[in-house]
């Protein structure tokens, strides 16, 4: 009778048990059903994938475009002036206004929102602060002559007059004009090198506009990214100089970089080397300027950023060069 009871309790215990466990796991099955239900398809976790966690305080506020809009509303205001009618000089000449190297702006502070928008003054004004400046986004004098400084640091610094086996004759197909002389289709030897990479690489991107021949040359009707002028020796610079006195500093240098083979005037529209603002304003707005302004530092060519067809090869190291 005792050994009876013993296996009706242990039979209880069991049933319990039993009963205990199918409503558990039908309540964490309901639950599991509700929770997907509300929760997103992208929360999905994968098995053994670990989900990063950020403390509250780690995570930086993202301006959205209406906050851009609001503190930096009247930044852009003031650009949509400057742009014009901001007055600076440079080379002894007056200047008005900084419209006609937007290309090379837009590019030095890594935007491509246009210059008169809160989105062109925000990035401006991170840039600003990288250069120890006030980063309220207008780009006034100050933040101007300081853009002016880096492009200008950025050229050529060596000029030594290069011997004649560090020149070579380019073909007069690469000039502009194809009855260039052979004393003045010289180029330095490493120059002309990138120069071809450069115009291997335009003719490849659609968005330059090139036109190009079977073999992957500039086609000879094509005016765009052939040759101007190259090296040039001290007398041929001095007799340029005499036939235009009134150059000056912005205009012919007297130690000019040409003398280095390292220098290439490179068309890119309009008259090739007209320095007055209209025709600078035409040469920016070309795809080949713009390509080039995107680009030509991958192959070791820094602007001077007055002439939008003067370009100059110091071999940077971080160059592609491809």
């Amino acid at each position: 009778m005792k050994q009876y009871r013993i296996h009706v309790v242990v039979l209880f215990a069991l049933t319990a048990l039993v009963g205990l466990v199918a409503y558990a796991a039908q309540s964490g099955h309901g639950r599991a059903q509700q929770s997907a239900a509300a929760a997103p398809a992208a929360t999905t976790v994968k098995p053994n994938t670990l989900m990063p966690t950020v403390a509250a305080s780690e995570r930086k506020p993202v301006a959205e475009p209406d906050e851009v809009s609001k503190l930096f509303a009247g930044a852009a205001t003031r650009n949509t002036a400057l742009r014009f009618d901001l007055g600076w000089a440079f080379g002894g000449k007056q200047q008005r206004g900084w419209h006609l190297y937007v290309p090379l702006i837009t590019r030095m502070i890594e935007t491509e929102q246009d210059a008169l928008t809160p989105g062109f003054a925000s990035a401006l004004a991170r840039w600003q602060q990288r250069a120890g400046l006030r980063p309220d986004g207008v780009l006034d004098d100050e933040t101007l002559y300081r853009m002016v400084s880096t492009w200008q640091g950025a050229r050529l610094k060596e000029k030594g007059y290069p011997r004649p086996d560090q020149l070579v004759l380019a073909p007069a197909a690469d000039f502009y004009d194809p009855s260039r002389p052979d004393e003045l289709r010289h180029v330095e030897r490493e120059t002309y090198a990138a120069y071809k990479r450069m115009v291997a690489a335009a003719l490849a991107d659609p968005t330059s506009g090139l036109k190009a021949t079977a073999a992957g040359e500039l086609a000879p009707e094509e005016k765009f990214l052939k040759i101007v002028s190259s090296f040039r020796s001290r007398e041929y610079q001095a007799r340029l100089r005499a036939q235009s006195p009134h150059s000056g500093r912005a205009g012919l240098a007297v130690n000019s970089p040409h003398f280095t083979g390292r220098a290439l005037d490179l068309y890119v529209g309009g008259e090739p080397v007209e320095t007055k603002d209209s025709n600078r304003a035409l040469q920016v707005r070309t795809p080949v300027y713009r390509w080039l302004v995107r680009n030509a530092d991958r192959f070791g060519f820094r602007p001077y950023y007055y002439e939008p067809w003067h370009w100059e090869y110091v071999g940077n190291v971080t160059a592609e060069n491809k």
